[in-house]
């Protein structure tokens, strides 16, 4: 299953400049695959970085990865970071918005591919696979 973080960046990040405030990420600079200017980071680690349409240039909230350029200290730097590295996007101006907490790593499947472990020979019917196919849903009163 995807990871839901990159989905809710971009909700919050619309319904922050919805409401006319100033969206701000707070990325885990230390995370895997994160390119952000290291004279900016904190002692413990972390960046906030203004991502309102004024602050920065080409601004792509992807699955994958975000990426933007934007100004540091007058000098423009590209940024890229993935959605996982995000600790929480709000508004400068009231604080409102989401904490995600801990970096989120890309989980690898079991067998280090991407169909999680099984493959075709696993689901034939001759191989007494006899687990059912049915969602393991229930219903709750």
């Amino acid at each position: 299953m995807t990871s839901r973080r990159p989905y809710l960046i971009r909700a919050l990040y619309d319904w922050v400049l919805d409401n006319d405030l100033t969206p701000h990420l707070l990325v885990a600079a230390d995370a895997d695959g994160v390119d952000v200017p290291r004279q900016f980071v904190t002692e413990d680690g972390k960046i906030t970085v203004n991502i309102s349409p004024g602050a920065v240039r080409g601004l792509a909230l992807e699955n994958e990865l975000i990426t933007f350029s934007a100004r540091f200290s007058g000098q423009s730097y590209n940024v890229s970071l993935p959605p996982g590295a995000v600790l929480a996007l709000y508004a400068r101006e009231n604080g409102e918005g989401m904490l995600f907490g801990d970096v989120e790593t890309t989980p690898t499947p079991p067998d280090g591919g991407p169909g999680g472990g099984t493959d075709d020979a696993d689901m034939d019917d001759e191989a007494g696979d006899t687990k059912s196919k049915h969602p393991h849903l229930k219903v709750v009163k």
